[in-house]
């Protein structure tokens, strides 16, 4: 567990080292969502296509779901450290809150059967 905070203390680490370099800097946080709300569309739409009912046109060029997840992923680090926001601590108290609240939401596997 403890690798995987480092690993994305590193990657917002990266972003922000990217980010710094230009002096415009982090944009504000509406400009942000409206990014956030931009890439999840256009993952969204990679989705659709590869999953759903609407195939590409002919003329639309090829995309992956994992290039849209990493793009939406960029945006939301950017988005976390334009607010000094922590993601690993922001996600150590999200998965606390689920993992408490969910844990018997749903069927549980048989642990026997499992594989």
């Amino acid at each position: 567990m403890e690798n995987s905070k480092q690993d994305l203390k590193l990657m917002q680490k990266r972003v922000d080292n990217f980010i710094s370099q230009f002096e415009e800097g982090y944009f504000s946080p509406l400009a942000m969502i409206a990014r956030l709300t931009e890439e999840l569309g256009e993952l969204s739409r990679e989705v659709n296509h590869y999953y759903g009912e609407k195939p590409k046109k002919d003329s639309e060029k090829e995309k992956l779901v994992e290039e849209e997840l990493g793009d939406f992923l960029f945006v939301m680090m950017t988005f976390a450290n334009s607010l000094d926001i922590d993601l690993s601590e922001a996600f150590d108290r999200s998965m606390s809150k689920i993992e408490t609240r969910d844990q018997n939401r749903w069927t549980p596997k048989d642990k026997e059967n499992e594989s």
